[in-house]
């Protein structure tokens, strides 16, 4: 049986806005395997963003179970969230989330500080994400010298770069042009060809056509879960 990255048994999420509860998730079970190719979709209000916050460990859900790679996430503190975070994910945004005075080098090597691991160490794999993305020549340069493109290169060097057993990516392609986007998607295509487990949060289908299996979220419940034929009919 492959193995589950991701198993979600009826998420629930709500706010609360004084005694009012506002549900946002309404029991959303799911699981993802490992080096799926998953896209989430839905329209605004959805539940999409919040499920994706939980995922990325980033929130925590009201009731529900959330297990990732073996870690069972909705019981945990504040201080392992953090912990696993930074150990099984790999975030990418849709704002880069670069820091601005740090080398692409320095940007891509900042998990590794935060694991441990000893400067020229860091410095080595950090070089070998950038080389992997198609920026080992500038990793001296700053996010300010670098276009949009290769600033979301850098994103995903280090999303990668602490070997994570998820990559999320909320909306990566959405502050890049048609051209750009294609080539960041082809990046993406490359690390779950290398065995990288995905998961895409878009609203645009053909983003979302890349991955192989598209989950639409509506109103705080999945409401469809399908194989995308067309991607990996494409891939081979």
């Amino acid at each position: 049986m492959a193995q589950s990255v991701i198993h979600l048994e009826q998420i629930r999420k709500s706010y609360f806005i004084g005694k009012n509860e506002l549900p946002v998730l309404k029991g959303v079970s799911l699981d993802i395997l490992k080096n799926e190719y998953v896209a989430l979709m839905g329209p605004s209000g959805s539940g999409k963003s919040t499920l994706m916050n939980i995922l990325g460990a980033l929130d925590t859900p009201t009731s529900g179970k959330y297990v990732l790679s073996g870690h069972d996430v909705s019981r945990m503190e504040d201080n392992e969230l953090a912990r696993i975070r930074n150990q099984e994910i790999g975030f990418v945004f849709q704002q880069f989330n670069l820091m601005p005075r740090l080398s692409a080098l320095e940007n891509v090597a900042v998990p590794l500080i935060y694991a441990g691991i000893g400067k020229k160490e860091r410095e080595d794999k950090a070089r070998q994400m950038l080389e992997k993305v198609g920026l080992g020549d500038r990793y001296k340069h700053k996010p300010n010298e670098l276009s949009g493109g290769q600033c979301q290169r850098v994103a995903i060097a280090r999303a990668l770069v602490n070997d994570p057993s998820l990559i999320l990516a909320d909306e990566p392609t959405g502050n890049l042009d048609t051209k750009t986007s294609v080539e960041i998607m082809e990046i993406f295509g490359n690390i779950h060809a290398s065995g990288n487990t995905v998961v895409l949060v878009t609203h645009e289908e053909d983003i979302a056509a890349h991955a192989r299996r598209i989950i639409r979220l509506r109103d705080g419940l999945i409401e469809s879960d399908k194989m995308n034929e067309m991607a990996a009919a494409h891939s081979h």
